[in-house]
């Protein structure tokens, strides 16, 4: 994966396009990887919940939660299945709706500065090796195009509001992988 088209769409992952994103403000440079996770229902994973819920066709009266939640108008840039599958629902040049209300070394409005990378998973199990598989090219592919210097968890960009990705994501090996980049205090120590 490393073939880019002018508006921020990667080669080699499905496009499946999301009404739900902005543009970036002028001059700012996306700088940060977020990683977060995402089951629906809550700890089931297959289907295509989350695609739809990120299409803004997600069927309320299906599960309970997903009534909680089928009004939001939220998106990812990629997710990343268990299979190791990667779908991109927004441009990287363009601003995804992932990070909400967020700070990052002193920064608000993460949105505007970073990329979102969902990992079908959640804060109760660990991830698939086929999804390290995915993400690890992934990462190399958004270091080639833009000047990322860090990488944190949803919950280090909203703490106390968001928890993901979770106690079973693989911080030491992101570190050994990448040990120029920024990472989180707690997963640098």
């Amino acid at each position: 994966m490393s073939a880019w088209s002018a508006d921020g769409w990667l080669a080699g992952a499905q496009w499946l396009p999301s009404p739900n994103f902005g543009d970036r403000p002028a001059g700012e440079p996306v700088s940060l990887v977020v990683i977060h996770n995402i089951s629906l229902p809550p700890d089931e994973f297959g289907g295509d919940w989350v695609e739809d819920f990120f299409l803004n066709r997600l069927n309320a009266t299906v599960d309970p939660f997903f009534s909680t939640i089928s009004e939001l108008q939220v998106s990812a840039h990629f997710y990343i299945r268990r299979d190791g599958r990667v779908i991109q629902f927004v441009g990287c040049d363009r601003r995804a709706w992932h990070a909400g209300q967020s700070c990052w070394c002193e920064r608000d409005n993460c949105n505007d500065y970073s990329v979102g990378i969902e990992l079908e998973g959640s804060d109760n199990q660990p991830y698939a090796a086929g999804q390290y598989a995915a993400l690890w090219p992934l990462l190399d592919a958004l270091r080639s195009r833009y000047p990322i210097s860090a990488v944190a968890g949803h919950c280090h960009i909203a703490p106390g509001r968001k928890t993901d990705p979770g106690p079973y994501f693989d911080w030491a090996a992101l570190r050994a992988r990448y040990p120029e980049l920024g990472l989180p205090a707690e997963v640098t120590g």
